[in-house]
């Protein structure tokens, strides 16, 4: 019987959420506005369109969403080139057990497609994965359910028979709004996410094979 698996990618795959958070931040700081990092919290697992809309309303932002994003984009990309591509510790790890025992798996996340190839190739990992998924391919991001059917139905696989790790609450509810196991990562270098909707919660990989055949 097939064994199915679909990853997030930030903060479950790629440790991206120090330099999301911080560079949010400080574009804000920038235009006068102060705000503490744990607004960005609400945030976490949703798609960048999405997260530039609701911070250029609350906050009053001149700048186009698409201005937003780039300035991000470029802000990050100095971060990235600077400390390099980092993998949450174990992620690798656990998705070559998993390869090499016959699962197959596909990244659902709602970062740009390039950016998830992009990060994959960095760590090694892109050939475990058949298919990447990002929330620009699908009507509604996440907490809707959409990147994780779009996933599963490339790998030709029940919804019922796939497992998602996530580490958000978006992201979980939205893999439990698509009938799937939902395996949640509480990362404790992070303020803790709302991980009730997830059948299962880890605090480090190592604890997360059991949950696997």
């Amino acid at each position: 019987m097939a064994k199915f698996v679909i990853f997030d990618m930030d903060g479950v795959i790629v440790d991206s959420e120090y330099i999301f958070l911080g560079t949010k931040t400080e574009m804000l700081l920038d235009r006068g506005i102060d705000t503490d990092i744990s607004y960005q919290y609400q945030f976490m697992g949703t798609t960048f369109d999405v997260m530039w809309t609701q911070m250029k309303e609350e906050k009053g932002l001149t700048e186009t969403v698409p201005q937003l994003i780039a300035e991000m984009n470029r802000r990050r990309e100095e971060k990235k080139a600077r400390d390099g591509v980092r993998p949450i510790k174990g992620a690798p790890e656990l998705i070559r057990y998993l390869y090499e025992n016959g699962y197959r798996m596909a990244v659902a996340s709602s970062s740009p497609k390039e950016e998830i190839i992009r990060n994959l190739e960095a760590l090694g990992i892109a050939d475990a994965f058949e298919f990447k998924v990002s929330g620009e391919e699908v009507a509604k991001p996440k907490p809707a359910p959409d990147v994780f059917l779009k996933a599963a139905e490339l790998l030709g696989a029940e919804a019922s028979s796939c497992t998602v790790i996530e580490d958000t609450k978006l992201g979980s509810q939205a893999a439990k709004a698509a009938g799937m196991r939902c395996l949640g990562f509480e990362n404790p270098d992070y303020p803790a996410q709302d991980l009730s909707a997830c059948d299962h919660v880890v605090t480090d990989y190592k604890d997360i094979y059991q949950y696997f055949d």
